[in-house]
């Protein structure tokens, strides 16, 4: 190795997802060396973890290696790792298994799920942010059915065939959507002694409408799309308690309690760990759910080679709050940071990072969906078209546009849902027969 010939500039980009894939897809042919760590060999399209759970497609169809996708990038360099601290001071960040120094660091670590202090629901309402949280979830949607078949006391039965969505954001509107379908529709030949039509899906959203950050007309509609589908939606609801086989909901000064055995956690996140590490090591400033505040250039105060960017920045530079935590924000943010790295290398100016906002989605059920474009607002099988479209448009690889298109096809003309495998060690008692995992039966989750 020439030791006198100098080194290009050494950017380290630290999680797979939407903004630190964006971002070493675009320095494809910068004068740079790219260094992309990631304790998943695999980029997993998070918008539709929902359908995983709910038995429509299956992981692999929605994930892509890591390494294939930047195979053509030479200079991109994939470690399976996981960042455990940083030294900014020398550049450097702590790995599990070493350090490695750079030039610039660009974090896109990503949130995970906020149980606004009550983490021992985690247990008994998994959220939805990776592939083993969408198998957990599905295995106990299809789980709650099959106990449902085999219970005599009609009150336990309608329990298990109660479910409990809390959160009536994107997540949690998709989450009620999807298993009103399959309880109304799909599942509706496959039992011999429970009726599914019998199932509830209730819907709990702790402001007066679901959608919140929607035009007010878009969250009406889907609000009575999804009551047109069967699902109840509490809205002004907020959940004090969740037990193992009832959930306990605060409306205006009264209590209620729910019996269900399966509730779903769709209603908040938080920073990932990262987030307060950069914090102490940094003094940048955190918002109350643990996100990074940035700079107009998406980097900290008094470190401008340290960005931040997807769901664990908080940027307010543009309206009247944060970008919201989607994935057009962490896709625009880490083209940004590629370009600003590739004019400074240059010596040319670099303006301040402004998010293009191309509108919001949100899917319901089977032709029906809400759309803001900003300048025109969709609903109904227009909208329904146009989010089908747009999600197979960002599927990062063709096989996988290919495969869910087929199976959304399949799908649409048959009502049928041929990912419904209840996976893992399932637990036999009564009160709990949801998955447990095991390290005995891993589920593969990318494609080999």
């Amino acid at each position: 190795m020439d030791r006198s010939k100098p080194q290009p500039h050494h950017v380290v980009i630290v999680g797979g997802g939407f903004g630190g894939l964006y971002a070493a897809k675009a320095f494809k042919n910068a004068p740079v060396q790219v260094t992309l760590i990631d304790k998943r060999n695999f980029h997993l399209f998070q918008p539709l973890l929902y359908q995983v759970a709910t038995g429509t497609v299956s992981p692999a169809d929605i994930s892509s290696p890591l390494r294939g996708i930047l195979s053509r990038n030479s200079n991109v360099k994939v470690l399976l790792d996981e960042v455990t601290d940083v030294d900014p001071q020398n550049n450097r960040v702590i790995l599990q298994d070493g350090s490695l120094s750079y030039d610039s660091l660009i974090v896109a670590t990503g949130v995970s799920h906020h149980y606004f202090g009550n983490d021992q629901w985690q247990g008994v309402a998994p959220g939805l942010k990776t592939i083993e949280d969408a198998l957990e979830m599905r295995a106990r949607i299809f789980s709650a059915f099959e106990a449902a078949e085999k219970e005599t006391d009609p009150l336990r039965r309608q329990a298990w065939m109660t479910f409990v969505i809390v959160g009536g954001g994107p997540t949690g509107v998709e989450l009620a959507g999807a298993i009103a379908e399959l309880a109304y529709h799909v599942l509706t030949d496959d039992f011999r002694t429970i009726d599914t039509t019998q199932a509830q899906i209730i819907l709990v959203e702790g402001m007066d409408r679901v959608l919140p950050p929607y035009d007010h007309r878009l969250s009406a509609h889907a609000a009575t799309a999804l009551e047109g589908l069967g699902v109840t939606v509490r809205t002004g609801a907020m959940v004090t308690h969740i037990d193992q086989d009832k959930v306990t909901l605060k409306t205006g000064d009264g209590l209620q309690e729910i019996p269900s055995q399966t509730v779903l956690w769709a209603a908040g996140v938080k920073a990932s760990a990262l987030g307060q590490v950069l914090a102490d090591r940094t003094g940048a400033s955190l918002d109350r759910v643990g996100r990074v505040k940035v700079q107009p250039d998406l980097s900290l105060p008094n470190y401008d080679n340290i960005f931040v960017i997807g769901d664990l920045a908080n940027f307010d530079h543009q309206g009247d709050g944060a970008l919201p935590g989607v994935a057009p924000v962490a896709m625009q943010e880490g083209q940004y940071v590629a370009r600003l790295l590739g004019k400074r290398l240059k010596n040319q100016p670099v303006h301040p990072f402004h998010y293009q906002d191309y509108g919001s989605l949100a899917v319901i059920g089977k032709n029906a969906a809400v759309v803001d474009l900003g300048y025109i607002k969709l609903t109904g099988i227009l909208a329904w078209f146009v989010w089908v479209f747009a999600h197979v448009f960002y599927l990062i690889e063709f096989d996988n546009k290919l495969i869910v298109m087929f199976q959304w096809g399949w799908n649409y003309f048959t009502s049928s849902r041929g990912a419904r495998l209840i996976t893992g060690e399932v637990q036999r008692s009564r009160n709990n027969i949801g998955p447990r995992r095991s390290t005995d039966n891993p589920i593969m989750a990318t494609k080999v």
